[in-house]
């Protein structure tokens, strides 16, 4: 009976329709597998908890002592770097934002002391006023800022409507442009059907969970209840106990109210913002946005109104390593430079060409940059800012996606490759997500990869960083590999700093533990496909610390 009413009312939804027979808990699987899939698009996913137990600090554990694929920095500071010396290294993370009062990032922020912090001054004359820890691209110098942006799916669809909508004539001239038109117009309306029909979805499992949750009142006469209480049920009631083991199979695979809560909340954003073709939040900043060369627009407020991703960025590279909170970052003497230019939707190219031209000309010698998106209309602009990077000696470290995606097929911008195709950047790093243990389940299932595009792969799943407001939290993404890595550039360059910047990308791609042979599963939301790691990238590695500290040392005593 239970179940026929749970179906009755999802009936609305074609999907369900066709599985009114299921069962109540094969229906729920069905459910959490969805839930799963569609998480799968997000640039950071919080991890889920029905993985194997693993320590907060498994990234940092040794595959051989541990028996967990981390990458040995624990291992690394015992045994390899005792009593060296360091010198400071600056990274820029180029994020959403960060928390830069977080106890455990404290003396791990970057300080601009050519700036006097408040006198409303560009003191050093750098171009921006009172960047006293960096930089906030997406604000106004009123202190506003933008949250939330659309698509560049979105904007490219919106910008060539205006001049092809409608007409049934299409000039000579404009011909490759049209069909780049109707290639774009296509995948909007594929994706935002697509975000409709989850939209759908979960509004109709928040009301089956509503529904569950009525029953439960019912049983408990309307006094509060537990988990434990429901696990604890005992009873004849046919009705009860299949809702039981609802909320059981729930419990177990990590969904609640609180999750779908948010999985909903999360798709009503992304139809009322990023696929919106009347969106447009760029007047706040006030810029000239048809004005690429553009620079010193935006704020100082690097935290801006939701930090995140970014924070759990830094503390994965530089949180402090010898006092007794949270957790310990990879790299032990570094300052982060906080750049924002990610908001919740997809970066601009204009901010992101303008966030590494700050980052390196305020002295980073690493960038971190744990974002992208499907279209990159002014990716030249990019481009040109990328090479100032390598002429001036910065690595770039970039996260491959999470939309478990082929990248040697399918684009993820930025990329390493230039638009005009004449080359690609050497001072780039593309970074795929890994898993704690060997075996099947050793890529995480979002992760994109590409055997020419992607170069190594880092631990990425169920990964435990600082969150704002003092907070700790688990998530998965290529977002956690990518800083992984630049972990590890900026602990070789601090105990390593005579390397060049050709000797510390090379060290970092040839020092990984190969797995070539391992037999894995294809990230797919489609498909069951068991492929060999070493076709995901170009190195077949997961990046380790203790090898690459060792290169770098032999390479330093050589020079």
């Amino acid at each position: 009976m239970f179940t026929a009413i749970l179906l009755t009312l999802l009936a609305v939804n074609e999907i369900y329709v066709k599985m009114k027979k299921l069962p109540l808990i094969s229906f729920l699987s069905l459910v959490l597998l969805s839930v799963n899939v569609l998480a799968q698009t997000n640039d950071t996913i919080s991890a889920d908890s029905t993985k194997k137990e693993l320590p907060d600090n498994w990234f940092n554990l040794d595959p051989s002592n541990d028996n967990i694929q981390g990458i040995s920095t624990d291992k690394t500071y015992a045994e390899l770097l005792k009593g060296k010396k360091s010198s400071t290294i600056v990274v820029a993370v180029i994020d959403s934002g960060i928390d830069t009062e977080h106890e455990d990032l404290q003396g791990s922020i970057w300080i601009n002391e050519d700036e006097i912090a408040g006198n409303g001054l560009d003191d050093d004359q750098n171009g921006y006023i009172d960047d006293i820890n960096g930089w906030n691209f997406l604000g106004n110098s009123k202190g506003e800022n933008i949250s939330s942006d659309s698509y560049e799916l979105t904007r490219e669809y919106a910008r060539l409507s205006d001049k092809f909508d409608g007409k049934k004539k299409i000039k000579k001239k404009d011909r490759i442009e049209y069909e780049y038109y109707e290639q774009v117009k296509k995948e909007f309306d594929r994706q935002k059907a697509e975000a409709e029909e989850q939209q759908t979805f979960f509004n109709n499992i928040k009301k089956s969970f509503e529904l569950v949750n009525s029953f439960f009142d019912a049983y408990f006469k309307g006094s509060p209840y537990s988990e434990s209480d429901i696990r604890s049920i005992e009873t004849e009631d046919q009705m009860i106990l299949q809702a039981k083991q609802f909320m059981i199979m729930a419990y177990d695979n990590g969904i609640n109210d609180e999750v779908l809560k948010q999985e909903k909340e999360r798709i009503d954003k992304t139809i009322n913002y990023a696929f919106n073709l009347d969106y447009n939040p760029r007047d706040l900043v006030g810029d000239d946005y048809s004005n690429l060369s553009e620079k010193g627009y935006g704020n100082n407020d690097v935290k801006g109104p939701d930090a995140s991703h970014g924070t759990h960025v830094a503390g994965i590279i530089a949180a402090n390593r010898i006092n007794d909170l949270g957790i310990k970052g990879i790299a032990d003497n570094v300052k982060i430079m906080v750049i924002r230019a990610v908001p919740d939707g997809d970066e601009r190219d204009k901010d992101i060409a303008n966030a590494i031209y700050y980052a390196v000309d305020n002295g980073a010698r690493i960038v971190n940059m744990s974002f992208g998106k499907s279209y990159s209309p002014n990716k030249e602009i990019i481009d040109k800012a990328v090479k100032h990077a390598e002429n001036q000696g910065v690595l770039l470290i970039h996260a491959a996606g999470n939309s478990s995606k082929n990248i040697d097929m399918k684009n993820n911008f930025p990329t390493k490759n230039f638009k005009d195709g004449k080359g690609y950047a050497k001072n780039w790093i593309e970074v795929g997500a890994s898993s704690a243990f060997l075996g099947k389940e050793l890529v995480g299932t979002f992760s994109n990869y590409g055997q020419k595009n992607v170069d190594v792969f880092a631990p990425g799943v169920a990964i435990t960083s600082t969150t704002p407001d003092q907070g700790y939290e688990a998530f998965d993404g290529t977002s956690m590999a990518a800083p992984a890595t630049t972990g590890l550039a900026a602990l070789l360059l601090s105990y390593f700093p005579t390397l060049t910047l050709e000797e510390l990308t090379n060290i970092i791609l040839t020092s990984g533990v190969r797995h070539e042979s391992e037999e894995v599963m294809l990230p797919s939301t489609k498909e069951e496909k068991v492929i060999r790691f070493g076709e995901l990238s170009k190195t077949g590695t997961i990046i380790n610390t203790y090898n690459a500290v060792k290169m770098a040392s032999s390479i330093v005593t050589s020079n």
